[in-house]
C-alpha cells in the first residue's frame, strides 16, 4: 500500500506514489507506462520505501508547457520529488525509459546514488537508438493521421508486421499508444523521448562506482538483450540477470525480475551504502 500525491514542477503537476518502509528507492516506469507498471515489476516485500514519479504526460501527471520533452527533464523531476521527500542518498532504478532515467541520475548526481537497477534497458549510450525507431514511427503516424487510421497504417507497415511477428509483447505496447485518449498530445512525448539519450557516455558508465543490477531478456525488439549486455559489461562489477521474456510467460517474467531485485536489495553492500 502507498499514497499518491501531487508535486508541482513549474506548471506540470506530477503524481507521486510513495509506499513501503526501508531502503530509499526511486523506481521509474517505461515510456507510456505508469505506477501500475512498476508495481508489477518491483517486489512489494523488498524492505524498501519506493517512490515512483509518473513522468509528464504519464498516468495522472500533466504534460506541462515546457518543450521539448527529454530524459534529463524527466530525471530532474524525479530527483526533485525524491529530495522533497527527504531522500538524500538513494537507490535508483527503472524499466526501459525508467532505466535510462536511473542511468542519467547515477552519472549526473553520483553523490546521491547508492545503487542502480536497470530493467530491460532500451538505451545504452547513444541518442535515438535504432531499436526505438518503431516508437518514432508510431509518433509520426499519430501526428499526421487520426489515431484509428494511424493505428491501421502502423499495423500494415513493414515495421508493424516485423514487430508483430518477432516481439508480440512489444507490438501490443506499441498499439496501446494509438488507443490512448490523449494520443495526439502524447505523440510529442513519444517523438521527443525516443529521439533522446540518457546523456551518459560509455566512458562515464565505465567510471560508475556503485553496485549495479542489469536485467534483460530475449524476444524483445524495443529492449534488445544486447543493450542489457552492453551496459552490464561496461559498468564495473555490474551483475547481469537474464529472465524469461514477457512474450513467452508474463507471470514467470515478473516473478524472476522481482526475485532478482529482491536479492540485489538484500545485499549487505547495498544496505550499508543506502543507509549510510
Amino acid at each position: 500500500m502507498g499514497t499518491v500525491t501531487a508535486f508541482m514542477r513549474g506548471d506540470a503537476s506530477l503524481a507521486i506514489f510513495d509506499g513501503g518502509q526501508g531502503l530509499p528507492v526511486v523506481f521509474q516506469h517505461g515510456l507510456g507506462g505508469d505506477e501500475t507498471q512498476v508495481a508489477q515489476t518491483f517486489p512489494a516485500g523488498a524492505g524498501a520505501r519506493r517512490i515512483t514519479v509518473e513522468c509528464r504526460g504519464h498516468g495522472a501527471s500533466s504534460l506541462g508547457s515546457t518543450r521539448p520533452f527529454s530524459l534529463s527533464m524527466f530525471a530532474e523531476d524525479v530527483l526533485a520529488a525524491a529530495s522533497e521527500r527527504g531522500f538524500d542518498r538513494l537507490i535508483v532504478g527503472g524499466i526501459s525509459m525508467g532505466a535510462a532515467l536511473a542511468l542519467h541520475l547515477a552519472h549526473h548526481h553520483a553523490e546521491r546514488v547508492a545503487g542502480l537497477i536497470l530493467v530491460r534497458p532500451a538505451w545504452s549510450f547513444a541518442a535515438s537508438p535504432d531499436n526505438l525507431e518503431p516508437i518514432r514511427t508510431a509518433a509520426a503516424l499519430i501526428r499526421s493521421h487520426p489515431a484509428p487510421e494511424a493505428k491501421e497504417r502502423f499495423i500494415a507497415s513493414e515495421t508493424g508486421r516485423r514487430i508483430e511477428a518477432n516481439a508480440p509483447d512489444n507490438f501490443a505496447s506499441l498499439l496501446g499508444y494509438f488507443d490512448r485518449p490523449d494520443a495526439a498530445a502524447f505523440a510529442s512525448v513519444l517523438a521527443d523521448i525516443a529521439a533522446d539519450g540518457p546523456g551518459v557516455s560509455r566512458a562515464a558508465a565505465a567510471a560508475l562506482a556503485i553496485p549495479t543490477l542489469v536485467i534483460g531478456n530475449e524476444q524483445d525488439a524495443i529492449h534488445p538483450l544486447a543493450c542489457a549486455h552492453m551496459l552490464a559489461g561496461t559498468i564495473p562489477g555490474a551483475s547481469f540477470v537474464e529472465v524469461t521474456p514477457k512474450a513467452a510467460d508474463k507471470q514467470r517474467h515478473f516473478a524472476e525480475v522481482q526475485d532478482a531485485v529482491t536479492r540485489f536489495l538484500a545485499s549487505k553492500t547495498i544496505r550499508s551504502l543506502a543507509l549510510s
